[in-house]
């Protein structure tokens, strides 16, 4: 089952981009009361996390969801609705451990050991649901205004006290001075653009070894440990971005990374896992740098 869980959702990843599709990035086309654009929310309103939401967006992208809200089966007969018959569910899973007494080889005496497990499990979009209450699926218009600057984005980064400095027309992070270069915010084709690439390159930020210490042996440019670096730094940015309630823009230079995103991904079932491990890890080691967390706060 544990492999089996690793093979599956690395095959569906593996699928998009081989269509030129990233599961990550997901221009909500509705508005909903949970946010126009969100990680996917639990029926308590309590955001997934990691790798469930790569899974999620990349079901609601193909199946064209656009409410971010997914419960199991149970919990909606709890609610007094019920699936839609012939409704397909979407894998999540849950990380647990279990105790196993083993015997040492060298002293003979038993000894538990901690073994990590995968256990998968079968949610619906509230979209392929009857009978809920209104609130689960009541729609709002659109509210981003993306030619001016976002105040709650300028602030979240603001907070974080790293070195962004504003020139030229690259974007990239040099871990040797410790410091983000960015474009100026004029020269974006739109606020969310700017941000969504401010994103990126503070994911990139967080592997200093003052902070994450996140290294993944690259050597050089290209390589599989620079592939996976950058995988990290494109969900990080995707999951700040649905965070700050910003439609996540794809670059236009990261296309040549697809190609060795699906070279690891292929090489290795359980790539995608680590990938979006480091990245829930960044995103949260910057949203613990603001002085104060609302989005943290109105998920509890």
């Amino acid at each position: 089952m544990k492999s089996d869980v690793y093979s599956r959702i690395t095959d569906q990843i593996v699928a998009e981009l081989e269509k030129g599709v990233r599961p990550w990035h997901k221009p909500w086309n509705a508005g909903h009361v949970a946010g126009p654009i969100s990680r996917p929310l639990r029926s308590c309103g309590k955001p997934y996390s990691g790798i469930n939401v790569v899974m999620l967006w990349a079901t609601a992208m193909e199946r064209g969801f656009s409410a971010p809200i997914w419960m199991t089966f149970k919990q909606a007969l709890e609610l007094g609705a019920h699936v839609r018959k012939g409704e397909k569910g979407a894998l999540v899973v849950y990380a647990s451990t279990f105790t196993r007494t083993e015997q040492d080889t060298d002293t003979g005496e038993a000894q538990e050991r901690e073994i990590p497990f995968l256990k998968g499990y079968t949610v619906f979009n509230v979209e392929q649901i009857e009978g809920l209450p209104a609130h689960y699926t009541a729609s709002i218009a659109p509210r981003l205004n993306p030619e001016q600057r976002i105040e709650r984005a300028d602030a979240f980064f603001a907070a974080t006290h790293a070195d962004i400095r504003h020139g030229g027309n690259s974007a990239h992070y040099v871990p040797s001075l410790d410091y983000i270069q960015m474009p100026t915010f004029e020269s974006f084709r739109d606020a969310a653009a700017y941000y969504a690439t401010l994103a990126h390159e503070c994911t990139h930020w967080t592997r200093h070894e003052k902070r994450l210490d996140r290294d993944f042996g690259r050597k050089r440019f290209g390589d599989q440990g620079y592939a996976m670096e950058e995988l990290v730094a494109e969900l990080g940015a995707a999951f700040l971005c649905a965070d700050l309630d910003l439609v996540p823009q794809i670059r236009d230079d990261h296309a040549p990374y697809i190609a060795g995103w699906l070279k690891v991904l292929k090489d290795d079932k359980r790539a995608i896992f680590t990938a979006a491990s480091h990245a829930q890890r960044a995103a949260d080691f910057l949203t613990g740098l603001q002085p104060s967390t609302p989005m943290m706060e109105a998920a509890e």
